[in-house]
């Protein structure tokens, strides 16, 4: 007995998926594959009876087709490929039937990152395949700077969770049965302060973080890469990274080497290792920021007044791809800019976009959509075919990442339906990713991440906020009330779509911490004594409130993530406690007459100044961040 589909005004409401069935013997076999695959997750029953019939129609398209219609009881699911044929089995899951989707993207793709602490499990990254399949993405690459198992390097990615082959190899086979494909995404020059601190790569080092050119040593490390990743993924392609490189040729190369112009040593270099791609039979990318910032005065990558010398632009190699990424310009004008500056170098652009994860302890739906759409219309305007989206983890990747499936299902909506109804985006969201696409978004742009890392005495960036705006921390506190009464109705069992328990014990802590610091500020100007006692008493309740957040932290980091990396932001939640008892222990001083008054809060800033919420910039002026 089949299920009959229900009409437009039920699909778009809450309820639980649709069961369906699907046929082996009319369903091709590289569909078949992907919802084997599925049925892991979904009510996808092969062969089976009481569900709905599901059936694939393969038609020919100039672009990546998506419909989803009725035929009697069945489901038909037009596609033009595998991408296609499964964002209609999201579609239909969703309940949201009919459907017609395109879109002009060959790859639609996303990029993890994997090297600023947090290393997704395998398990954990199968389940996001499964998600990005239904979302109709067909790229993937894990960032990885040093985080996986070279042989013969067994300082490389040590105690970083680094990913062994064997991982690797079956992260790949799954994306493929899926219709994913893994791209490797290293670094070849830069960003490698992980590796390059330990003595045994002295002699590949220039600076703290970039290679040595020109060294053999280098370039037989390079080697071990790009062979690595040869082999692990079946992908023919890499990304080899080199941007950033600020440095580059400024530390032990100038002292062996002396000067060489910038532009010249990149080429030199890229020549290198485009070179060894070709002898493992990879075609690599990189990232295009170095040759923009070599030509600006400043080292802007957006310096719309930069100069690339014709004879540098004939010196890169053909082989190698350029990938423009710009995760910051809210406007379509500058994207047809960009690229049609990038294919003034040569070749064919990729583009790299950003959903939003970094310093942030959630996903941030404000700049993500700020960005991204400007960004998808002028890719479709100009006709980009390869699109992906970056989820970096900078300052610690602290951030819940599964919040941020929020914004891939945002993104993918605007890339295949030109468009992101609500009502659509919140059915597709509860049947791929098992959350409500409403209450994710419920903590978005609320946390002020500096707040969390903010030094209690020093106050760097509670004085300077409030130097700009007297009623900066009271608004924002004021945003964090207003989450938490709306969250009071959401389902905080839920951490499919990111922990919301765990948020919001993030967001209880920053009223409690704003109202101790508004208190705090009052009471010392006036050195109203009985004020400071209840300040005093205040203390217990936010160390309790840090120790809970961390505690949360953990769980969710845990159920994500490899352990490495973890340590580094349980000791910042360690040093807001010790930080803490410091400031209850001065109070007392003050309270009992020991003292006059307490330096640190006597110290203010002059002015507003530009501090960003980097953990390094919060809690001290005087030592490195750990």
């Amino acid at each position: 007995m089949t299920t009959a589909i229900p009409p437009m005004r039920k699909i778009l409401s809450d309820k639980a998926p649709l069961k369906f069935c699907w046929e082996s013997s009319s369903t091709s076999k590289e569909v078949g594959a992907a919802l084997r695959v599925l049925a892991e997750e979904y009510p996808l029953a092969e062969n089976g009876r009481g569900g709905v019939p599901l059936r694939f129609r393969k038609v020919r398209a100039k672009e990546r087709v998506s419909r989803v219609g009725r035929e009697g009881a069945a489901v038909v699911v037009e596609h033009s490929d595998l991408a296609g044929a499964l964002r209609g089995v999201g579609s239909a899951l969703s309940g949201l039937v009919p459907a017609e989707e395109k879109t002009s993207f060959t790859s639609l793709g996303i990029m993890l990152d994997c090297s600023r602490n947090a290393v997704m499990t395998a398990g954990h990254f199968k389940g996001w395949l499964r998600k990005l399949s239904l979302l109709g993405y067909s790229t993937a690459m894990l960032y990885t700077e040093d985080t996986y198992e070279l042989p013969g390097e067994p300082y490389f990615g040590y105690l970083r969770g680094a990913y062994t082959e064997a991982e690797l190899k079956e992260i790949d086979a799954y994306a493929a049965s899926l219709g994913i494909e893994m791209v490797g995404c290293i670094q070849t020059l830069g960003h490698l302060q992980q590796a390059l601190k330990w003595s045994v790569y002295q002699e590949v080092k220039d600076t703290s973080s970039v290679l040595l050119v020109g060294a053999e040593k280098t370039y037989a490390l390079i080697d071990k890469m790009i062979g690595f990743w040869s082999r692990v993924f079946k992908s023919r392609r890499l990304h080899v990274g080199m941007d950033e490189t600020h440095d580059l040729g400024r530390g032990r190369y100038l002292d062996l080497f002396g000067h060489k112009r910038g532009f010249e040593l990149f080429n030199e270099h890229l020549a290198q290792v485009v070179g060894i791609c070709r002898r493992h039979q990879v075609s690599p990318m990189l990232w295009s920021d170095m040759y923009f910032r070599l030509g600006s005065k400043t080292m802007d990558y957006y310096d719309t007044n930069c100069v690339i010398p014709r004879e540098v632009v004939k010196k890169i190699p053909q082989e190698a791809a350029l990938v423009y990424w710009d995760y910051y310009h809210d406007n379509e004008a500058f994207y047809l800019d960009y690229i049609k500056r990038h294919r003034d170098l040569g070749s064919e652009p990729l583009m790299g976009s950003g959903v939003w994860t970094w310093n942030n302890f959630w996903y941030d739906q404000q700049i993500t959509e700020r960005t991204v759409e400007p960004c998808i219309h002028a890719c479709l305007k100009a006709k980009v075919k390869e699109l992906f989206f970056t989820l970096w983890g900078d300052d610690g990747a602290f951030c819940d990442f599964d919040s941020a499936l929020a914004g891939l299902a945002w993104s993918a909506e605007l890339a295949y339906a030109g468009t992101t109804d609500p009502r659509r985006l919140q059915r597709r969201f509860a049947a791929v990713c098992h959350a409500s696409y409403r209450d994710v978004l419920l903590p978005c742009n609320q946390l002020p991440t500096e707040l969390f890392w903010d030094d209690p005495l020093l106050g760097i960036h509670w004085k300077n906020a409030l130097a700009g705006d007297p009623r900066f921390w009271a608004k924002r506190a004021a945003g964090c009330r207003a989450a938490l009464r709306k969250l009071e109705k959401a389902d905080v069992r839920s951490v499919a779509g990111g922990d919301l328990a765990h948020i919001r014990n993030g967001l209880k802590l920053v009223v409690l911490k704003v109202a101790l610091h508004q208190a705090l500020d009052a009471a010392y100007a006036k050195r109203d004594l009985a004020a400071l006692g209840k300040v005093r008493a205040a203390v217990p309740a936010v160390v309790a409130a840090v120790q809970a957040f961390d505690a949360s932290f953990s769980t969710q980091w845990r159920r994500r993530n490899k352990p490495f990396g973890l340590e580094v932001i349980q000791s910042r939640f360690a040093t807001q406690v010790r930080r803490y008892q410091e400031l209850a222990a001065r109070l007392d001083e003050l309270l009992k007459g020991r003292c006059e008054g307490i330096e640190e809060l006597d110290a203010r800033p002059v002015s507003h100044i530009g501090v960003n919420g980097s953990f390094s910039q919060s809690y001290s002026a005087c030592a490195t961040t750990f």
